[in-house]
């Protein structure tokens, strides 16, 4: 049988992150049943509300009715979307925001020639769950569809049709992470300069969704039973978390310093060691240990308040800032 690991390793780097090789062109058929591709330029773009009781944990707009509306912009680089944190070693860290998420990643579709281990240009990836929807994750399987050399890009745009077209698919160890959001929004930082912080396109059940991409470090599944691996973060709050107290915890925001953004929340890996994954399992600390936290060796120590307060997808985007 024949090894995918060509093909996964033309996957990670043909991919770049969620992108797809072009946005793809309108094409007609010549007639019959001939298949046609679907322009992206003038689909109708799908409903995307990250904010929904239905989707979010820690922002949800019944709690803060401040927060954009379905389908409105978010900027994420804007607080409480964004957080300034400390290295192992007390470097300064910035990361993004994008809530409580599961490790059991989602599927996205890559399409590729029959024969071939290049990614097929023009053809947007293609998903089937957005936030709300049973099965969203930030983080996608990468799940490569064979298709035959007469195929015409973006004439598939759900997974429906590629089931229906009996187009081999098979799934392989490699995530990416890309929060689908709605289009406009921003989230201007990236650990690479050579990452590109602009809005990706591809199709959930015939429409147009928009997407980041973070590729701080190339992901993997992990483990014996799969999944989006963890790495812990260490955190304390302005009131320390009471299950008797509905406004302590995460409602009351995370403790800083003294007319600063910069929290003493503390991430156990960076992007460049190996064990490195932006989600995070959350560990709660004493708040009373705040000015000794300074790395990860002095949070270790602090009293832990909940071990396993949930896994959230924060992505790190500077270091020393």
């Amino acid at each position: 049988m024949r090894t995918q690991l060509g093909v996964w390793i033309a996957v990670l780097f043909a991919l770049a992150g969620c992108s797809s090789g072009s946005s793809g062109t309108s094409m007609h058929s010549n007639g019959g049943s001939a298949p046609v591709a679907k322009d992206p330029s003038t689909a109708t773009l799908a409903s995307i509300d990250r904010f929904s009781d239905g989707f979010a944990h820690l922002f949800k707009r019944s709690d803060s009715p401040a927060f954009p509306a379905a389908n409105a912009p978010i900027d994420f680089d804007q607080g409480p979307f964004i957080t300034r944190g400390l290295g192992p070693n007390g470097e300064k860290v910035t990361y993004y925001n994008f809530d409580v998420l599961p490790a059991a990643a989602a599927p996205i579709f890559v399409f590729f020639t029959e024969g071939s281990t290049t990614e097929l240009v023009g053809q947007l990836h293609v998903i089937d769950a957005v936030p709300g929807d049973p099965g969203y994750n930030d983080f996608w399987q990468v799940t490569q569809v064979m298709v035959p050399s007469s195929y015409v890009p973006n004439s598939v745009t759900s997974l429906a049709e590629i089931h229906a077209a009996g187009f081999p698919v098979t799934p392989t160890a490699n995530l990416v992470n890309c929060p689908v959001v709605p289009d406009g929004s921003k989230a201007r930082l990236r650990y690479s300069p050579k990452e590109s912080a602009d809005l990706v396109s591809g199709w959930y059940r015939g429409q147009i969704v928009k997407y980041f991409s973070f590729n701080e470090r190339m992901l993997m599944t992990g483990g014996s039973g799969g999944g989006v691996p963890t790495a812990p973060i260490y955190v304390t709050f302005n009131v320390n978390p009471d299950p008797n107290n509905p406004m302590s915890g995460p409602p009351s925001g995370f403790k800083t310093e003294p007319s600063s953004m910069q929290t003493h929340n503390v991430v156990g890996v960076l992007p460049e060691d190996s064990a490195y994954s932006p989600l995070w399992m959350v560990v709660a600390y004493d708040n009373a240990s705040f000015g000794s936290v300074s790395g990860l060796g002095k949070a270790q120590q602090a009293p832990v308040l909940v071990p396993n307060a949930g896994l959230v997808n924060c992505p790190i985007v500077a270091k020393g800032m």
